[in-house]
């Protein structure tokens, strides 16, 4: 067991590779990509020095959360930040950094760095959203004995809550988040989270 714990970065790497992951996931990740191809191009020719009814914004914030990890069933808490860029075609992109560092036990903890597709719309002051990222994430394993780097898949929504032009409350933000290609076998993990963005353009 220690070995097998030991040699988890290997393992975790020779079993990677788009061609590895299952058909769904495969599946999520190709259409990830299309959709991201094609609002790209969008935000870019929208952009306009016509206001605040420009084509692109973008905003930044910070969160807390709280995360279960399905290693050990534990219930963590973790600091994220985000970046958002939206287009008034309702399609944009989040990035976003998740760090689930506190309320260890035998120092096990993870960091997650995603980026994906951010579908929203506005209800009077609220902007419900939902989201599809993928990325990275980096996982300690108890008593420092090994790490691991595996693919991620999120899937995500939640609302804000607009207090002005620039200031926007995250009320709530849920993921459901899968490690397809954990050591030892796929790994879940849910977390819910809360904060303020701010609009900088």
């Amino acid at each position: 067991m220690l070995e097998t714990m030991k040699n988890s970065r290997i393992f975790a790497r020779g079993r990677g590779g788009i061609g590895s992951l299952r058909p769904g996931v495969r599946w999520g990740l190709g259409l990830a990509v299309v959709v991201a191809c094609y609002c790209l191009p969008a935000a870019r020719a929208q952009v306009s020095p016509s206001g605040d009814e420009g084509g692109l914004t973008i905003s930044a914030g910070a969160l807390g959360s709280g995360y279960s990890l399905q290693y050990g069933n534990r219930k963590m808490f973790a600091v994220t930040a985000i970046v958002d860029a939206d287009t008034r075609r309702r399609i944009g992109i989040e990035g976003e950094g998740r760090w689930i560092e506190f309320r260890q036990t035998a120092n096990v903890h993870a960091q997650t760095y995603s980026g994906g597709v951010r579908y929203h719309f506005n209800v009077g002051r609220f902007q419900p959203y939902v989201k599809g990222l993928i990325g990275l994430g980096d996982f300690n394993f108890p008593y420092n004995l090994a790490t691991g780097h595996y693919f991620i898949v999120t899937a995500g929504g939640g609302v804000d809550y607009r207090l002005n032009a620039r200031i926007h409350i995250r009320a709530a933000d849920v993921e459901y988040q899968d490690w397809p290609q954990f050591t030892f076998g796929n790994m879940t993990s849910i977390g819910v989270s809360a904060g303020v963005r701010v609009r900088v353009f």
